[in-house]
């Protein structure tokens, strides 16, 4: 999504009551976004507990450093998003290298790069790295669909899951096929960043790569 050089108001006194200490200003932001740091976390590690950790490590480290926000860099609730997508990858690859190196390491005749997986099977550090991955595109992608505009959405949400043609789509929303098509276009754009680390609408990344 599109950076903006002015953030909302909202955006700017929260940085500034944070800075100074407020507790009823992290209050008021675990209100605003608890539910997305919980439920973009929990699409990327599968496991209730795990995501509740991570909310809880979310608003320690935004209470704690408040100034790693940059209002230049976009919306408060991206940077949220993109703190937790981060913890989040993170702990899944540490939850799934441990697996690696518990799977069997005394055994001479395991290779290197071997390790049992969540379900015991073999696997490998490739096998790794491509699991985490489809868990961040998966979030990424998630995130991205609850973000864009309500039009493209809603437009998405048609086609693709009430499987709409153009026509019905235009029908559905009372718009032009024309506009149909221009918003299911929009909307697959902004999607297909899913698969690209850093780049707009993934969520931005603030101080990092995951």
């Amino acid at each position: 999504m599109p950076k903006t050089d002015t953030p909302p108001r909202w955006d700017r006194k929260m940085q500034q009551r944070l800075a100074r200490g407020e507790a009823a200003a992290l209050g008021e932001l675990y209100d605003r976004f608890a539910s997305l740091v919980h439920g973009l976390a929990h699409r990327v590690l599968a496991d209730e507990q795990a995501a509740d950790r991570i909310t809880r490590e979310v608003f320690a480290h935004v209470w704690q450093h408040p100034d790693a926000y940059d209002p230049k860099q976009g919306p408060l609730r991206s940077w949220v998003a993109t703190l937790t997508h981060r913890l989040a990858v993170q702990r899944l690859r540490q939850k799934e290298t441990a697996a690696l190196v518990h799977s069997d390491p005394d055994s001479p005749d395991a290779p290197d790069n071997a390790y049992a997986g969540p379900t015991g099977s073999p696997g490998s550090m490739e096998e790794l790295e491509r699991r985490v991955r489809r868990a961040s595109v998966a979030a990424r992608a998630d995130y991205i669909v609850t973000s864009m505009p309500a039009p493209l959405r809603a437009a998405l949400e048609l086609a693709y899951f009430q499987r709409r043609d153009y026509r019905q789509t235009a029908a559905d929303l009372g718009v032009t096929e024309a506009e149909a098509r221009r918003r299911l276009r929009l909307g697959l754009q902004l999607l297909s960043t899913a698969h690209d680390t850093g780049t707009p609408g993934a969520p931005p990344e603030h101080g990092g790569a995951v």
